[in-house]
């Protein structure tokens, strides 16, 4: 599967946007300057986006690499 496809995956299951994630993880403060914070492990966004949209790992994955910058919307 794509990370499009994946993230098109997220948006149907949870009825939001990649910039949504992005915000949100912002206002938790999961991130600064819009990139994932270097200290914050990944299990804490994959609990987070387990316990509020019922994302399984590698879903929870693909919105993490979004927020480390990692991969880009569009990206195959």
């Amino acid at each position: 599967m794509s990370f499009q496809a994946y993230l098109d995956n997220i948006q149907a299951k949870t009825g939001r946007t990649p910039d949504d994630f992005r915000r949100i993880a912002a206002e938790k403060g999961f991130t600064v300057g819009g990139v994932l914070r270097k200290d914050l492990k990944a299990g804490v966004v994959l609990a987070w986006l387990a316990e509020d949209y019922d994302l399984g790992r590698g879903h929870g994955m693909a919105i993490v690499a979004l927020l480390k910058g990692d991969k880009k919307v569009g990206d195959a």
